[in-house]
């Protein structure tokens, strides 16, 4: 067991070998147990960063969470160019970060530790192409200046924080994005989907997952 933001958490394997953690007070991983990386991918690289054909955009995170997201969009990027905001209510210490097995070399390694030493609530150049701002704050409170091309929805499950998936949630975040923009979520439940479709978004079921049937993407 790990103290990490005065909350515990215990460092775990999942199914594809990579690291996820589990907060005791929620009864909740921060990724699936079927697979961390491979869910990330399937979530929010490829129906989302990858399927957009913008040259340069700006991505919304809901939940820095272990970084994971965070560092496969600086690896699988491509040629665009990103600015990247992440939203975190309780950031993990870099200790913890430095025991996560993500990267399969140093240079990954590299990307990953600059992420997580980058400074709170300021801007920081992690390559020539990938600017990240992490801000110590949850959605609930924070105020946007400006527009966003990608959303990465990845709030713990509605049973754990109902809050998160509330039509005043979706609607902020709608309301912050440019037309076009793209929304994915790995939850597909009917009154999440519902609620989308009720602040403007078109909203697409696809394949989920491992072990998980559907997933959600969203498009203003």
């Amino acid at each position: 067991m790990i103290k990490n933001s005065n909350r515990e958490i215990e460092l775990k394997v999942s199914a594809d070998g990579s690291h996820t953690l589990y907060v005791p007070e929620l009864e909740e991983h921060y990724h699936s147990v079927n697979g961390a990386i491979n869910e990330s991918m399937h979530v929010f690289i490829e129906p989302n960063l990858q399927y957009c054909t913008l040259p340069q955009i700006s991505v919304l995170e809901i939940g820095f969470g272990t970084g994971l997201n965070a560092l496969l969009t600086a690896i699988h990027q491509g040629k665009k160019s990103v600015f990247y905001h992440s939203l975190e209510k309780y950031p993990i210490e870099i200790s913890l970060a430095q025991q996560l097995n993500y990267c399969q070399n140093a240079e990954e390694q590299q990307l990953f530790e600059k992420m997580h030493q980058a400074e709170w609530q300021k801007e920081t150049s992690i390559n020539q192409q990938f600017t990240l701002l992490k801000e110590e704050t949850d959605l609930l409170s924070t105020g946007f200046n400006r527009m966003y091309d990608l959303v990465y929805f990845d709030a713990f499950a509605p049973e754990k924080q109902p809050e998160m998936w509330s039509r005043d949630i979706f609607q902020k975040i709608y309301d912050a994005m440019n037309e076009g923009g793209i929304l994915t979520t790995y939850c597909a439940k009917g009154v999440v989907r519902r609620t989308m479709q009720a602040c403007g978004f078109t909203v697409e079921r696809l394949p989920g997952p491992k072990g998980k049937r559907e997933m959600l993407r969203a498009v203003k």
